[in-house]
């Protein structure tokens, strides 16, 4: 049996590999997305964006939904307070209602990528277990089920441990020396006002030597937190997270001279802990031209959170490439050449503020560094 034939394949449907087919889409030209998840809903999508005028959004007008983007902001999501370890507040920006960095849900973000696009677009389900070249560019893909199928422009959009990036690269992301821990505070205003009041509206950093606590309020009222800490790449696994009393325990050991309010934000939280190392691709990741393969988002340049950046580059990524190749519909490779011509140097430049970022926010006199950076922004 002839196994089956897609023109474009796009391994991923996070918000970068949606954001590509979007835009094919809005160009006439059709796309098949394929996901691991067995569903949309299989798992929950994460926190708050903030959206960049010139990366996300610019994204979402190419893909004509910027408008009804402007519908799913959180309104006073842009404000921001600093704190150090003894809840002394330093910095109380509230939302300017510009709009140059509104809060998302990054769950309905990618709902809205999703709904912009035909039923069937994405196959669920579908666990890429291996990519092989075929020559003159073409491609063939396996499947966990055992199917195959080949394509003439395969796009790796599928993350950190992308299965398409050893096409191009030997590549691997590395810890960066800085793990988290994530907890959520549902109803926060009733059931948690004083962790509410610490939080704030927005965006929240309450920031000491190699540790800290990064927060944002939720459309919902909720706050989710993410406590971050220098650790070896081992620290989690000596935590429990099966059990939340003891993990909490542990991970508040490194807070214990600091202010009540804001180990609160650990020692009241609901529900499990959940645990993640932040690992980032070598700054300045590329690759040579290989023929119909490409890749976009954290699988071309997987980089600390610290800078914002991710997201919004995932996004642009998958609107660029889409763009190029509208343009040069009969040229695949030199549309994939313009791309990675404007991919390589964007991506550089975000990964090491990401890594800048990441050394300011734990410095040994944080939040020094990053109240200083916020003054050399007004």
């Amino acid at each position: 049996m002839t196994a089956p034939h897609h023109p474009i394949a796009v391994i991923g449907a996070g918000l970068g590999g949606l954001a590509l087919a979007r835009v094919l889409r809005v160009h006439g030209i059709e796309a098949a997305v394929f996901d691991l998840d067995a569903s949309p809903a299989a798992r929950t999508q994460g926190g708050m964006l903030d959206i960049h005028e010139d990366s996300g959004q610019e994204a979402l007008r190419a893909a004509g939904l910027h408008d009804r983007f402007r519908e799913l902001i959180h309104e006073g999501g842009q404000a921001t307070r600093v704190l150090d370890k003894d809840a002394v507040v330093h910095l109380d920006e509230a939302d300017d209602g510009t709009g140059e960095r509104p809060e998302v849900d990054r769950g309905d973000l990618r709902d809205l990528l999703l709904g912009s696009l035909p039923e069937g677009a994405v196959r669920w389900g579908a666990k890429v277990t291996e990519a092989r070249p075929l020559g003159g560019g073409r491609h063939e893909v396996s499947l966990a089920d055992g199917s195959v199928f080949t394509t003439d422009l395969l796009v790796g959009a599928d993350g950190a441990w992308s299965r398409i990036r050893p096409l191009v690269s030997t590549a691997r992301p590395v810890y960066t020396g800085v793990s988290f821990v994530e907890v959520d505070l549902h109803d926060a205003d009733v059931r948690h006002p004083v962790a509410a009041e610490t939080v704030g509206g927005g965006f929240f950093f309450a920031l000491g030597a190699g540790r800290g606590f990064l927060a944002h309020r939720e459309p919902d009222g909720s706050l989710h937190v993410y406590v971050a800490l220098r650790a070896p790449e081992d620290w989690l696994d000596g935590i429990d997270f099966t059990d939340a009393g003891a993990a909490k325990e542990h991970v508040l050991e490194h807070f214990a001279d600091w202010d009540k309010s804001l180990r609160s934000l650990v020692a009241d939280a609901d529900g499990a802990l959940v645990p993640r190392r932040i690992h980032a691709l070598p700054v300045g990741h590329r690759w040579d031209r290989v023929p119909g393969v490409t890749l976009v988002g954290d699988a071309a340049h997987l980089m600390s959170p610290f800078a914002g950046e991710g997201a919004n580059l995932a996004m642009l990524d998958g609107a660029e490439l889409g763009r190029f190749i509208a343009a040069r519909p009969d040229d695949v490779e030199a549309a994939l050449t313009a791309y990675e011509e404007k991919l390589f140097p964007r991506s550089e430049s975000s990964a090491a503020e990401s890594a800048r970022s990441a050394e300011l926010l734990f410095r040994e006199d944080a939040p020094r560094g990053l109240l200083e950076m916020f003054a050399g922004h007004e």
